[in-house]
Parts: structure tokens; C-alpha cells; sequence
């Protein structure tokens, strides 16, 4: 199970990162799905944590660049 990290966000609420299978894992306040992002860089969930809008980072840099399921 991925650790999870609650964040103060208008539309994310959790977010979580799997080393081992380089998975960034999402949880949105408007849906009961975690969405997990496939072969993300450990480098680019770092910088989501380090971002000052995890909404705007996510946006940017993620939804468009990699692949995804709900769970």
C-alpha cells in the first residue's frame, strides 16, 4: 500500500508515490477513485510536493505526459 499524504488543496486531496514501480498515485476531492500515473520520475513527484499549487504542477506536468488507470 502507497503511503498517501494529505494536501491542502481545492482539488486534490491525497497524493502518494510507489518507488518501487515508479507510480504516482492521486486522489482527487470530487472523485472516489485514487488515479495512478505510470513510470513518473521520482524526480517530478518531488517537485509536485515542493510546488506551491499541487493542482497547477499536476496540470502542467503530469495529466498530459503520462499514462494512467483508476483504482
Amino acid at each position: 500500500m502507497v503511503d498517501m499524504q494529505f494536501i491542502s488543496s481545492s482539488n486534490v486531496e491525497q497524493i502518494g508515490y510507489d518507488d518501487q514501480y515508479s507510480e504516482l498515485h492521486v486522489k482527487f476531492l470530487s472523485s472516489p477513485f485514487t488515479y495512478v500515473y505510470h513510470s513518473v520520475p521520482r524526480s517530478v513527484y518531488d517537485d509536485l510536493m515542493a510546488a506551491p499549487s499541487k493542482g497547477s504542477f499536476l496540470a502542467q506536468n503530469v495529466y498530459k505526459n503520462y499514462s494512467f488507470d483508476k483504482r
